[in-house]
């Protein structure tokens, strides 16, 4: 707990990234690129996958609403972030501090509750496929995206009151590139033992258990592979799950990577490159991911452009 003044503050400041005027339009012209792929890239899966029954399946179903969730958790971070460096005005209110913190942990909560969902879906695929369409028929998977969007709103709430109990010192600096949870806690005035504890228990719950669960899909699911006889038979299956193993792995390094490395005092800037890696970049990579190699929504996609045209044509 920090100690200051009796004067308090409306409003916070981000320190975001210290770098020469060069440094500072590179990483917006980069953050910017970034942000703009991010949201064209997602919301054309998302678009796509509604628009044609032949991907109204739990697997693309899934990776609609991971799509979503990357688009509100970008949204939520970079254009605050491209502001204070075009602007040079780094203050940030209270009210909107709060606010950028619930839709940041609500869709970063969603992205892990949905890959979790996602390697679920794997394993029943691969490991139990006679009762595939039994038992991730529509209403269960309806159900399990709708469970992942109330937990992970409801848990962002909780965390949002809990910073607007807090108090800060007038002008005080969040060494971070956005209003993120830990460090908000690090610059408070305010007794902040209890909710740090509560953080520890979700990063367990909400981190390593879900974490764990998708280890352990993987592990059934290669043992499942490996029983298949056919060399093609088992490039199949194990292509049916690249897509969702490498986002995985994008999404989970940077982080385990970020708490397993030891701490320094001259590693906040390296920090916050890696922060901005799984806030930003991981984001951007998922619609490549599951796009690029994917011959079934690429497929779709041609007959939604054929179908297009012919509409057209006799239109016109």
């Amino acid at each position: 707990m920090n100690e200051c003044p009796n004067n308090t503050t409306t409003y916070l400041r981000i320190s975001a990234f210290s770098t020469s005027e060069l440094g500072q339009f590179l990483i917006y012209v980069n953050v910017l690129l970034i942000y703009l792929i991010t949201v064209t890239g997602n919301f054309v899966i998302f678009i796509v996958i509604c628009l044609l029954p032949q991907l109204h399946t739990p697997m693309y179903f899934f990776l609609s609403n991971l799509s979503m969730a990357d688009v509100i958790y970008v949204s939520s971070t970079l254009p605050k972030l491209m502001s204070i460096i075009a602007t040079k005005d780094n203050r940030v209110t209270l009210p909107a501090c709060i606010t950028q913190v619930f839709f940041f942990i609500t869709t970063a909560f969603c992205d892990i509750l949905i890959l979790t969902s996602m390697s679920y879906d794997r394993y029943v695929a691969i490991c139990i496929p006679l009762n595939y369409s039994m038992i991730m028929n529509r209403r269960t998977y309806v159900l399990m995206a709708a469970f992942t969007w109330m937990i992970s709103f409801m848990n962002a709430l909780m965390h949002s009151s809990l910073v607007s109990t807090l108090s800060f010192c007038s002008s005080i600096t969040i060494d971070h590139f956005f209003c993120d949870l830990n460090a908000l806690y690090a610059v408070t005035t305010s007794d902040t033992r209890s909710r740090k504890i509560l953080v520890i228990i979700e990063d367990i719950l909400f981190g390593f258990v879900p974490f764990s669960l998708i280890v352990t899909s993987y592990v059934f699911i290669i043992s499942s592979i490996l029983k298949i006889r056919s060399t093609e038979g088992r490039f199949k299956a194990f292509s049916s799950c690249t897509s969702h193993l490498t986002t995985v792995i994008l999404f989970y390094g940077p982080i385990l990577f970020l708490y397993i490395k030891p701490k320094s005092v001259d590693s906040k800037t390296q920090d916050g490159i890696i922060s901005l890696l799984y806030v930003a970049v991981v984001p951007m990579l998922n619609p490549f991911v599951y796009t690029l190699r994917n011959k079934e929504f690429f497929g779709a996609l041609k007959n939604m452009a054929r179908i297009n045209m012919a509409t057209i044509f006799c239109a016109l």
